[in-house]
């Protein structure tokens, strides 16, 4: 009977020992497919120069955080994230900050553009060249006359 007994309780620590190493795996396997799901949000990181950045698994969830330069870099990773998981995604949790506050972003001007074209890239709305204009009125005297490779402020809405 002594046997018996002792047969059960190592057969059922091999199967504590198989359902362990089949835990393990999955949680590595949905490590592996929430980084893979975020891939295009960590792409993007590194495309931004994010500063100070971390990117962290916990329980199911990735955990990223980083500076970026402006505003608007952040507000790009944001609408990359609910790209891939939705407005508000149980398996991502993001800390993303601002470096620069004080502008929405700085604008390396690219030949063939205007300031309503960046006004309208930035803003969606063409009209608002104005603002773009008053703000960078010691680099600019006529909104229509913008040079390549020129950097302009885009000043927060």
């Amino acid at each position: 009977m002594l046997k018996t007994w002792v047969g059960k309780i190592y057969a059922f620590g091999v199967k504590i020992g198989i359902f362990k190493e089949e835990l393990i795996f999955n949680l590595k396997l949905q490590i592996i497919m929430v980084k893979s799901k975020y891939q295009p949000v960590l792409d993007l990181g590194e495309k931004l120069n994010v500063q100070n950045g971390d990117v962290q698994e916990e329980n199911g969830v990735l955990k990223i955080k980083g500076t970026t330069k402006t505003q608007y870099e952040k507000n790009l990773l944001w609408d990359k994230i609910k790209e891939i998981g939705g407005d508000n995604p149980s398996d991502l949790k993001a800390d993303i900050k601002v470096e620069d506050t004080s502008v929405y972003h700085r604008h390396t001007v690219k030949s063939g553009e205007s300031l309503s074209k960046i006004a309208k890239h930035y803003y969606g709305d063409a009209s608002k060249y104005q603002k773009i204009f008053a703000a960078n009125t010691d680099k600019l005297k006529d909104p229509n006359l913008i040079y390549p490779d020129q950097e302009l402020v885009i000043p927060n809405e």
